[in-house]
């Protein structure tokens, strides 16, 4: 039995290790095209908009127009960054905790 839980374990520490995780990881997404549009979705001032804020491959695809898999492909290699090109209610409310000082993600 105790040589299962470690296969288990070694199993699972591999899986988390080759990235097949990788939901959690977060690109940087550039906002300033769209910071009139997100201020004015979570009634605040735009000069309280972030440049840039973090979020999760598929926020970072939907609001940028990029493929999840070109996000995930980059952020293998630690440099995923897009532009976004339209907002969304999850990139209003990553932005709104950036502005609070709270943590993402």
């Amino acid at each position: 039995m105790k040589v299962r839980s470690i296969a288990a374990a070694f199993g699972l520490g591999t899986l988390l290790a080759s990235g097949a995780f990788a939901q959690g990881t977060l690109v940087n997404v550039d906002v300033h095209n769209v910071a009139n549009n997100i201020a004015k979705n979570i009634n605040v001032d735009v000069s309280q908009i972030p440049v840039t804020v973090q979020a999760p491959i598929a926020v970072a695809a939907t609001v940028c127009g990029v493929a999840a898999n070109v996000l995930g492909t980059q952020s293998a290699s630690g440099n995923a960054a897009c532009t976004a090109t339209s907002t969304s209610g999850a990139l209003d409310q990553l932005v709104l905790t950036q502005i609070k000082g709270g943590k993402q993600g």
